[in-house]
């Protein structure tokens, strides 16, 4: 509903002569920012309440995050029926109206005489507004899950004691990286809203990608004053090694998340170079669609093949270390750390339909 309204106030701010980027930009980016907040926030809320509901129940905090990981279980149900079908209804939308519109009746792009762009539209919302935010919380709430479900696996022993015996703090360090990375975009966002503000339209990729990094950079100090504050100074960890487990600290615990985290970012980059107009892969790209279509399909494909390259170097290395530092609990904490900054992840989806539309 927000999405949809936005949409609307969204051209007529654009409309203005004076300052219609800024309007424009300003209302559709908060627009965005509806969805990345609040999914983010009753995401974390909803588990806190959960875990908190259940304390009154369970005293063995290896049952009670087992019963907890039913969350996950429900998000990514919810995500698959969001994701998939809004996917597709986009995608069909979208090529239906430009097939009907462009190679039949020989309109421009969204035309307004096209009653097919009321379908593109709607698809938009549906698959990257519903979509796209259904599976970032079925991720969110697994990842979540996944890192509470180990730490509370684990038994003291005489190199150290477990994260159960160490505390409820330490036992939901996890959960402490999504809140703290809520607060962390919301102090971002007044960046490109007031402190930088979008004047004309160059600017709005300089901006977004700013949020991208500032956020990510932001988010590192943060987690290290959390790792150094609620976990103890050695925990022992169930390890799937030879050993039976190992022995994790806070820095360890913080050197997994920010791996996490400037990983997410190196990829939102790279994804950023491979798909904006400003840089050369899409140029190429536009030049050879004057050659024919099957040339736009072959290089389009090799486009696509190489932007995954640099993703899945980096995706491997953050489970090397990660599983070098803390086992399984590291690469649970290194997801985190990719998704310690969804909220402005989400609101940058978000911004993208809104202003397409």
């Amino acid at each position: 509903m927000i999405a949809t309204y936005s949409n609307a106030r969204t051209t007529l701010s654009a409309s203005r002569r004076e300052d219609g980027y800024t309007k424009a930009f300003n209302i559709a980016f908060r627009g965005g920012a509806v969805m990345g907040y609040m999914l983010c926030s009753l995401g974390v809320f909803t588990l806190w309440a959960l875990l908190t509901v259940y304390k009154l129940f369970f005293d063995d905090m290896e049952t009670l995050m087992d019963c907890a990981a039913g969350y996950g279980l429900g998000g990514s149900t919810v995500a698959m029926f969001g994701r998939v079908g809004g996917g597709i209804y986009t995608k069909a939308a979208d090529v239906g109206a430009d097939l009907v519109g462009k190679v039949v009746a020989g309109l421009e792009e969204d035309d307004p005489n096209n009653p097919a762009t009321i379908a593109d539209n709607v698809g938009d919302n549906v698959g990257d507004i519903a979509g796209m935010g259904s599976d970032l919380f079925g991720s969110f709430a697994e990842s979540t899950c996944a890192a509470l479900v180990i730490a509370a696996a684990s038994v003291s022993t005489k190199q150290g004691e477990s994260l159960s015996d160490a505390g409820w703090d330490a036992l939901i360090f996890p959960i402490s990286i999504s809140a703290s990375g809520i607060l962390v975009c919301m102090l971002c966002s007044f960046f490109a809203t007031d402190l930088r503000p979008v004047r004309t339209q160059p600017d709005i990729e300089k901006v977004l990608k700013l949020q991208l990094v500032l956020s990510a950079v932001l988010m590192l100090p943060v987690t290290y004053g959390l790792a150094v504050a609620l976990l103890p100074q050695e925990f022992t960890l169930e390890s799937v090694r030879p050993q039976g487990h190992i022995t994790g600290t806070p820095q360890k615990a913080f050197a997994c998340v920010a791996m996490g985290t400037i990983g997410g970012m190196v990829i939102g980059i790279i994804t950023e170079y491979f798909t904006s107009h400003t840089y050369v892969p899409v140029r190429e790209l536009a030049t050879a669609c004057k050659s024919g279509a099957a040339v736009n399909v072959i290089f389009g494909l090799a486009l696509g093949y190489r932007s995954c390259i640099v993703p899945v170097f980096v995706l491997a290395l953050n489970i090397y270390v990660a599983f070098s530092l803390c086992d399984l609990y590291g690469i649970a904490l290194a997801a985190l750390g990719m998704l310690s900054t969804l909220a402005t992840s989400l609101t940058i989806d978000g911004f993208g339909p809104i202003s397409d539309n």
